[in-house]
């Protein structure tokens, strides 16, 4: 059995099929004759109906004409399809026209559609025909006009879509009168198989695209023009019905049916063939080839014809039969019924249908191309037993399903959902920014096969369903929400409890239990939104998420999951959330919110549940360092989840081009100081909670010491002996034990680095834009080899564009609040007059969380003003350890122009690494600057900012306001930033800087 199965993209092959249609008909006749077929026939009806049906836009559009000489006018002038004409032209002999159509507009396809009589019969026998490309017999039947337009669609088609894998009946038949009324038949039963075919599809879209790959009809009239179709499609022809009797070397030969089915059997010994025919004397052939007869003149010939489509040709459900009665044993409706229903058929008829290559037909019949080929390019011998060849098949079925729900957002249908479709919509509407990034990460993985090509690790996302935004405003509409909410002042704490006691839509609640029958783990309960994670909203983070447990119990766990719902739903009128909307001058009544349930990747480890490893990774680099370049990017990494990274907590930091030189693991004292100390979990043993405004209400802290029993530090830790003072890699020493990843990165256990680098080059490629995604891993090589690596989001980083050069030399320091040689962003900023900065002589990091209330309070009165300040003050902003930073939200800070992170001689700081901190600073074209002065990293007189009178102060916090504007410039370069005291920068105008250089 292959190790690996490999399938093209069915999706594409689709997409390039039908390039050729009928959209304009040119009709000749007589006014009579058009209102026949127009009324009595209902034809637009018909036509219309049937092209919805196929998700066609344009219906084909008829132009009628009386005479010849207003024929060739329009022919000259509109772009003609194709051309009918009837025998009631007014000025011009029918044969003479079609001549002259032909010798003029050899490209377009010509159908002469006549009553049927015995004088129009004579006549035709009589004339050359050869510029006709078919002739009809109108009998009154208006679907014999739309067989015309598939049959000329297939012929022009044909040689397109055969070779990329659509499959063809091959019809001989030479009779006008008899092919006139089979096609009706045959395209009949043919248009309902599309609805088989859609079957095999997970959305609408798919549907669609897969009913252009429904079976081709070949009609052939003589033994020369079917040879030629059968050379030169065999592989594709499914079945040939064929006539006993037509034309062979320009004569008719009463046994050119026998002759060809026994040529055709010959080379094929499976491959379905009928001879039909209206003498039953011709019986006695299709015996002898042991082939199946119709007699033409049978009343149940319909019946017949769909019999053989259906048992020989593919169509319909597979019909599993015992060999030797015939009788049916098993019917499988679809490729997801077939995986399972293989492995219990009886040995005698999987065989039987092998050897006669009926799963494969089947298969391709349903336009499942690539599956089908693929198994019928393995041969029965190729096995060494049926149990073989039932896992084989099964296992075959099982990847092509998985891989064509890649890329995919499905519909969710209660119905027919299970563990193989990967991510589905509930609902209509739009989906938000997360699921849209999640999405956009699957078909990345479809596309790129190389990212599946590392041995035992499987690259994906997680599995999940998004609720469409449209359940958000049934939600808030039913329960009458959006007045309390828009119209009234109310607490988060009020909000919440209002939304969780409004009702969930009922009709949703089938949807959400059939995903929680299928997915038993623990999941993540996610925003959504229409504004986040955009190029151009800055909304990462703002909104909650909330991580539930796995119960044993399926109403607990309904119960759970409907309440995260509606919290993440309530989060959207939360204060942090109402602040934003207001600094990016967005309108909360705009705003739409779609939900991501997805599963949680890790595993359970005594109580707790989590991953090994959570990853942020971004392919530009703001702060490189030493050998490291921007475009080389930069990976954060954490043990546990990923809360640790996002909320700015103590990361590993590295280069993925450089993955074994870590700043942070330069020696062992500094290993000790500078890496993780805690990491985030699941709390498993919480069984009883309630959701509360803090999404982390179900995560627990725990010490990394706390880990060591789990199986989970293998791979990550090294061990620091205390006698020694030596960092030893690997776990399986005393001592104690510090995260570096060394077993990794330094000796690449399995290729994160690698892995990361072709994401983030993947996705920059394809989003345009430098990228950021999270990640997760997951692997425990005490039980299994394999390794998950989740990607769980991507959103594109704003970067702006470099157009100037800063020379710190032409700069008086004196003129100067602060320089920095560590500043990201690419901006000159003239219109600021107010500084807000924590004071350093009395600052404690014990203060913090009153410093972020404090400074929330001003933020708000800017906001009110819709003014900016700088913003200075020790150790991370944003990070919600209250011992590395001042643990602000984004909202409390959203007005200030400039964050600056400024070290103290007993508080270093290093820059924060929070994800979601980021990609707001970046969106917002926030500047940001790092100074450590106490070891002549940058500069920082905030004595001068002391000299000032105060706006505002307390023992903690200084607000002072300039009566002249407080010009900054950062350059994104050289990473330099300089903000000037008032009056002091070296010229006049800011389009004429003798600063800069070319």
């Amino acid at each position: 059995m292959p190790k690996k199965f490999i399938f093209s993209d069915d999706l594409q092959i689709y997409r390039k099929l039908l390039q050729r249609r009928i959209y304009k008909v040119l009709i000749i006749c007589s006014t009579y004759d058009y209102f026949m077929l127009e009324q009595d026939g209902r034809i637009d009806e018909y036509i219309f109906n049937e092209y919805v049906s196929l998700n066609l836009r344009h219906p084909p559009f008829f132009i009628q004409v009386k005479t010849a000489q207003k024929a060739f006018s329009k022919l000259e002038y509109e772009d003609i399809d194709l051309v009918i004409a009837m025998p009631s032209i007014g000025d011009m002999d029918l044969f003479d026209f079609a001549k002259q159509v032909k010798r003029r507009y050899a490209d377009i396809p010509l159908v002469i559609l006549t009553p049927f009589s015995r004088k129009i019969s004579i006549r035709m026998e009589e004339e050359d025909v050869s510029a006709i490309d078919y002739i009809f017999s109108w009998l009154g039947d208006s679907n014999l006009l739309l067989a015309i337009f598939k049959l000329v669609e297939d012929k022009l088609n044909a040689e397109n879509d055969i070779k990329r894998g659509t499959q063809a009946i091959l019809l001989v038949e030479d009779s006008v009168r008899y092919y006139s009324s089979y096609l009706v038949m045959l395209y009949k039963l043919i248009l309902e198989q599309t609805n088989y075919i859609g079957e095999e599809s997970i959305n609408e879209h798919q549907r669609m695209l897969r009913k252009r790959g429904r079976p081709k009809v070949l009609l052939a009239r003589t033994y020369e023009e079917a040879l030629k179709y059968y050379e030169k499609y065999k592989q594709n022809i499914i079945g040939v019905i064929s006539d006993a009797s037509f034309p062979l070397n320009g004569k008719r030969d009463n046994q050119a049916g026998y002759k060809l089915c026994k040529f055709i059997k010959s080379e094929n010994l499976h491959i379905p063939l009928i001879m039909q025919s209206s003498n039953r004397e011709n019986k006695k052939y299709a015996d002898e080839l042991e082939i199946g007869f119709f007699d033409k003149n049978s009343p149940d010939l319909l019946f017949k014809l769909n019999a053989f489509l259906r048992h020989y040709l593919g169509f319909g459900p597979f019909i599993f039969v015992n060999p030797s009665t015939k009788e049916p044993i098993a019917k499988v409706k679809n490729i997801k019924d077939m995986q399972y229903t293989i492995k219990s058929i009886p040995d005698d008829s999987l065989l039987y249908h092998l050897q006669r290559n009926h799963l494969s037909r089947w298969l391709r019949t349903r336009a499942v191309f690539s599956l089908g080929n693929y198994l019928r390019n393995y041969k029965i011998e190729s096995f060494k037993d049926l149990p073989s060849i039932r896992e084989f098949i099964a296992e075959a079925i099982k990847k092509y399903r998985q891989q064509e729900s890649q890329g995919i957002i499905s519909e969710f249908n209660p119905e027919n959902y299970d563990e193989f479709v990967h991510f589905a919509r509930v609902g209509q509407g739009m989906i938000g920014g997360k699921a849209r990034g999640l999405a956009f990460l699957d078909l990345i993985i479809s596309r790129y096969p190389q990212l599946q090509d590392y041995e035992n690790i499987n690259v994906s996302i997680p599995r999940s369903i998004v609720l469409a935004n449209t359940i958000f405003d049934e939600f808030m509409q039913s329960n009458d929400l959006y007045p309390f909410v828009l119209e009234e002042e109310h607490t988060d704490e009020e909000i919440l409890e209002k939304f969780m006691n409004a009702r969930f839509p009922e009709q949703y609640l089938l949807h959400l239990k059939k995903f929680l029958s299928v997915s038993k783990k623990p999941l993540a309960v996610r925003s959504s939104s229409l504004l986040e994670d955009s190029h151009y909203q800055p909304f990462a983070g703002v909104y909650s998420t909330y991580m539930l447990p796995h119960f044993n119990s399926e109403e607990k766990n309904l119960r759970y999951l409907v309440q995260a719902i509606k919290a993440v739903y309530a989060s959207v009128y939360f204060e942090k959330s109402k602040a934003y909307m207001e600094a990016t001058q967005n309108v909360i009544d705009e705003e739409k919110m779609a939900v991501v349930i997805q599963e949680l990747c890790g595993d359970e480890h005594n109580g707790k549940f989590y991953p090994v490893i959570s990853g942020v990774a971004r392919s530009i680099n703001l702060y490189p360092v030493g050998e490291e370049k921007p475009e080389e990017g930069i990976v954060n990494l954490a043990f546990g989840l990923g809360k640790q990274i996002v909320e700015g907590g103590t990361t590993l930091r590295f280069s993925p081009v450089h993955p074994g030189r870590t700043l942070q693991l330069s020696d062992a004292q500094t290993a000790l100081r500078l890496t993780q100390k805690h990491f985030y979990a699941l709390d498993l043993q919480n069984v009883n909670f309630d959701l509360s405004v803090d999404d982390a209400v179900t995560l627990k802290r725990y010490r990394i010491k706390q880990a060591e029993n789990d199986g989970t530090l293998d791979y990550i830790a090294s061990t620091y002996d205390v006698s020694s003072g030596q960092l030893y890699d690997g776990k399986h020493y005393k001592g104690l034990k510090v995260i570096t990843f060394n077993n990794i990165l330094k000796y690449n256990a399995f290729p994160l680095a690698e892995i990361i680098r072709n994401v983030l080059r993947i996705g920059q490629k394809e989003m345009n834009n430098p990228v950021e995604i999270e990640f997760a891993v997951n692997f425990d090589f005490n039980k299994s080899k394999n390794i998950n690596f989740r990607l769980l989001q991507i959103r594109p980083v704003a970067v702006e564009k470099e157009n100037f050069n800063l020379n710190l030399e032409k700069i008086n320091q004196k003129d100067t609040i602060l320089i920095s040689n560590l500043a990201q962003g690419n901006d000159i900023i003239k219109d600021v007059y107010d500084i807000i900065y924590v004071r350093p002589e009395n600052f404690d990091s014990s203060n913090n969380p009153a410093i972020a209330e404090i400074i929330d309070n001003l933020n708000k009165k800017f906001l009110k003003e819709k003014k900016n300040y700088y913003l200075i003050g020790p150790g991370r902003w944003g990070s919600r350890d209250k011992w590395l930073g001042i643990p602000v939200a984004w909202s409390q800070i959203s007005m200030a122009r400039i964050i600056v992170e400024a070290g103290l001689s007993n508080y270093q700081v290093e820059p924060s690494q929070g994800t979601h901190f980021f990609h707001n600073l970046t969106a917002f074209h926030v500047g940001y600057f790092t100074v450590n002065p106490y070891i002549n990293d940058g500069y920082y007189d905030y004595e001068e900012l002391n000299k000032q009178d105060a706006v505002y102060e307390d023992d903690f916090v200084r607000w002072v306001h300039f009566d002249k504007p407080v010009l900054a410039i950062i350059d994104g370069k050289s990473r330099k930033g300089v903000i000037f005291k008032p009056g002091k920068h070296p010229f006049e105008k800011y389009e004429d800087f003798e600063i800069y250089e070319n």
